[in-house]
């Protein structure tokens, strides 16, 4: 039987059955579920919600002491006319109360706790996406624990869970870009200032952008797994194939499906596979075509080199109506102008890499000096925070590495993080 239940009246044990409110109002994406966790129910009380549906064939009921009129059936549809008007007043007017964000963490502490959600992450893709190659419909829910895991980090800290995507080389291409995208478009909704809910959407869109390439035909698909390498023609089939398989799960939003299947869409019209323009394009697809694309510039490919993380924001900024300009701003406002892992040759002709930001000023980053370019030698690192050096040293330019004596850009960039922050795993 369906009834109508105010969500302060929620227990555990009761099976939502479908959510009365906007999908904004709440960060769950899936309508239909037991509340078999505390946190879930915490979360349902504490949401923009009015009421749910419960389902009490397949959960707990209403308590039989419960007053006359908590709980009404939700099969006639007369029970919301039924309320007291007072009582309906109070309701619309209730306003999501926002939990307190987890306690800032430096860059080192928060890197431990990013590597066990990367890794459980991996866990979660790898069965996700071998369940879409076998043809089987996809289970969303498995992957809620992810997102809300990534925006926990980001919250305590904005840079660390990105970094070790972009820095740490033992991360497989297929899960460390969909990590990778979801991470920055969760921190570009926060730039935004998106709700918690819209957030929460943004980071599920950017894990599922490339969910398409699992069923392209294996032929087709590189030996090295990377699908760019492919036929463009083939290569372009996986946005439609990646929203006809997202349309199964009726859980998820238009406006995520649309990410999908519009990320590689273009403001001037220039993109696939509707060439659309504008407005035309969904927000959250026009957000994944700047990360996306970001992400795809750092990975090294069997046509291209891997691009610097500082010379991948300039090429963005120079591809001139390809991007919503507002949207690219807070773009990079939310990565910084040298990104955590970019090379940078300083004023004092060292070079140097980002190991951090800076919160104040995006120009003057944390970076970990390695090379004199003086002596032509590797010199002692040492860590400089810019917008603490008293103007003695700035970046004057992006790091050219090439023809000095040191390991290859990606194998260096990991040393350095990782001996930046002191970690070893």
């Amino acid at each position: 039987m369906l009834k109508r239940v105010e969500i302060a009246e929620l227990e555990m044990g009761m099976f939502v059955h479908k959510m009365l409110g906007g999908w904004f109002d709440h960060p769950f994406w899936r309508s239909k579920f037991l509340i078999e966790e505390a946190d879930k129910l915490q979360t349902l009380k504490q949401s923009a919600l009015e009421a749910v549906i419960i389902d009490t064939a397949k959960g707990k009921d209403v308590a039989a002491s419960a007053p006359e009129g908590r709980a009404r059936s939700g099969a006639s549809g007369q029970g919301a006319a039924a309320q007291p008007a007072g009582r309906v007043s109070t309701l619309k007017k209730r306003k999501s109360v926002s939990q307190p964000p987890p306690a800032p963490t430096t860059t080192a502490q928060e890197l431990q706790a990013a590597e066990g959600i990367a890794s459980r992450a991996k866990e979660s893709m790898h069965k996700t996406f071998l369940a879409a190659r076998l043809g089987k419909a996809l289970n969303v829910r498995t992957v809620e624990p992810v997102i809300r895991d990534i925006h926990t980090s980001i919250q305590r800290n904005p840079q660390a869970f990105s970094g070790l995507m972009r820095c740490k080389l033992q991360n497989e291409l297929v899960y460390r870009h969909a990590l990778a995208v979801s991470a920055l478009m969760v921190s570009l909704a926060r730039k935004m200032r998106l709700t918690e809910g819209e957030i929460h959407q943004a980071g599920i869109a950017g894990l599922f952008l490339d969910i398409g390439t699992n069923y392209l035909p294996k032929d087709a698909v590189p030996a090295d797994g990377d699908c760019r390498n492919a036929d463009p023609k083939i290569w372009q089939q996986h946005v439609m194939l990646g929203y006809r398989a997202l349309q199964n799960d009726d859980s998820l939003p238009e406006i995520v499906l649309n990410a999908s299947l519009q990320h590689h869409e273009r403001i001037d019209g220039t993109g696939y596979p509707k060439g659309l323009a504008g407005e035309e394009i969904g927000q959250y697809a026009r957000m994944a075509a700047i990360c996306d694309t970001f992400d795809f510039m750092l990975t090294e490919t069997e046509k291209e080199a891997a691009l610097d993380p500082a010379a991948a924001i300039r090429k963005l900024q120079a591809m001139e109506g390809a991007f919503d300009e507002d949207i690219l701003r807070s773009f990079i406002e939310s990565v910084g102008l040298y990104p955590v892992g970019s090379f940078v040759r300083l004023r004092s002709d060292r070079l140097a890499m980002v190991i951090d930001e800076d919160v104040k000023d995006s120009t003057k980053p944390i970076v970990q000096v390695f090379y004199s370019l003086a002596s032509n030698q590797r010199i002692t690192p040492q860590r400089i925070a810019l917008a603490e050096s008293m103007e003695e040293d700035e970046i004057v330019d992006i790091a050219d590495l090439t023809g000095l004596d040191l390991p290859p850009d990606r194998q260096l960039r990991e040393l350095i993080f990782l001996a930046a922050h002191k970690t070893d795993y």
